[in-house]
């Protein structure tokens, strides 16, 4: 299983870093402020969605604290830890129940396991089995995880500077156009968006 996400996740970082190769170009942004009688240039460096992307990459949660959203990481590493928990747990629940179906089947009679007279070799079987898929399923959803932790990062980077004040708003007023090759004017509705 883990032959599959290693291409993946090769080729994830591949696409992250193809995406965000125009973003080194302008690395910070020029404000001029009056200061008294001069005029004074401040660089202020502006916030990189490709850095709090490699930072998620490397480190689950790290990517969300460069963005500013803390309150999330202990949401990632406690459902990270809730997954490892689990696919442990089924793990050693596989592993018992696989020992003692083969300890019954090794046609030595001195040999008994612990669930003997408990479940027939068929329940011992369907217990390997079920516990097996809950363990990949767990391990799955840890990749899982892993991929919306970086999509999440990428997503918030790229939403930092996105304007949310309650300065935004959206008119409508009457207005008229010229349609047509002879220009016949025909009432319309104008929408204006005004976002400061």
């Amino acid at each position: 299983m883990i032959r599959y996400f290693v291409p993946l996740f090769f080729a994830l970082l591949l696409t992250i870093s193809h995406s965000f190769a125009q973003e080194f170009e302008t690395e910070f942004d020029t404000v001029v402020r009056p200061v008294a009688a001069d005029t004074a240039i401040v660089k202020k460096k502006k916030h990189s969605p490709f850095k709090a992307t490699v930072m998620s990459v490397a480190l689950p949660g790290l990517g969300q604290i460069y963005n500013g959203k803390w309150w999330k990481v202990p949401i990632i590493y406690g459902g990270f830890g809730g997954l490892i928990y689990s696919s442990v747990f089924n793990d050693l629940q596989c592993r018992t129940y696989k020992e003692a179906y083969l300890i019954r089947i090794d046609e030595d009679p001195a040999t008994i396991d612990q669930f003997e007279g408990q479940f027939s070799d068929a329940n011992l079987l369907e217990l390997v089995s079920r516990y097996q898929r809950n363990r990949d399923l767990s391990l799955i959803f840890t990749g899982v995880l892993y991929v919306l932790n970086i999509v999440d990062a990428t997503v918030d980077g790229h939403l930092k500077d996105f304007d949310v004040s309650d300065d935004l708003s959206l008119k409508v007023r009457p207005t008229i156009h010229m349609l047509g090759p002879g220009l016949i004017p025909a009432p319309a509705l104008a929408l204006t968006l005004r976002l400061k």
